[in-house]
């Protein structure tokens, strides 16, 4: 069956707001707590997907992070730590709803520590800049886009953290080039133009990742979303 791209975004729109309801579930279940340790937490979180959704499939990897390891980008394996009291932590999950991939990130603060807080709310207001200055350049390029939240990282008062600032979503499994990991990602280095259709003629739909750190404090924060919708 031919999905229409009115379809195509309905059903991303409707996985990423499931996705973000599993998020608010986990938040409010009081799995999030001092004492946990990241893999524990981790496996605790697909349970309740599975329970809520019944979601087994991730199209990538599942990341929480914790502490000093929110410094680090999504290809590392840090070892597991344990949520402190006073913690920073984010999650970065990626479930698929029906064939429909969401890719959902959002950082979480234990206390009160004001520098904590204000980098939660610095990565959502960075977001909320680039998704901005998405629509307003329609001829944008994924490494035009990359130097742009590069840029919202300085403005804020920290540095960028990832390699990279997004990627594509769609349907599991999503446009990929094999051993290419530059060309359809929100990359420094590459130029292909954002809104150009995929092979089979589509809309292409991009997920933005904002990952700022303190290298100082060993603390990071990671927001990401669908850009295009």
């Amino acid at each position: 069956m031919t999905v229409s791209e009115e379809q195509r975004a309905r059903k991303l729109l409707e996985a990423q707001t499931k996705a973000e309801a599993l998020f608010h579930e986990v938040e409010t279940s009081g799995l999030i707590r001092p004492g946990i340790t990241e893999n524990s937490l981790n496996a605790k979180i697909y349970a309740l997907a599975n329970d809520l959704y019944g979601i087994k499939t991730y199209w990538h990897k599942r990341i929480v992070r914790s502490g000093k390891n929110t410094l680090l980008p999504y290809d590392d394996n840090p070892p597991d730590l344990t949520i402190g009291e006073d913690d920073i932590l984010f999650l970065d999950l990626g479930p698929v709803f029906e064939q429909w991939e969401a890719d959902f990130g959002r950082t979480f603060v234990l206390g009160s520590d004001p520098l904590k807080l204000k980098m939660r709310q610095d990565i959502k207001s960075a977001f909320e800049d680039g998704k901005q200055y998405f629509k307003d350049h329609p001829d944008i390029t994924s490494r035009e886009l990359f130097h742009y939240v590069e840029s919202l990282a300085a403005r804020y008062g920290w540095e960028f953290g990832g390699p990279i600032a997004g990627h594509l979503i769609g349907q599991f499994p999503h446009e990929r080039i094999a051993d290419d990991k530059v060309t359809l990602y929100v990359h420094p280095k590459s130029n292909l133009p954002m809104r150009s259709p995929d092979e089979d003629g589509r809309r292409r739909h991009w997920i933005l990742e904002i990952h700022f750190v303190d290298r100082e404090q060993e603390i990071g924060g990671f927001y990401e979303e669908l850009l295009t919708i």
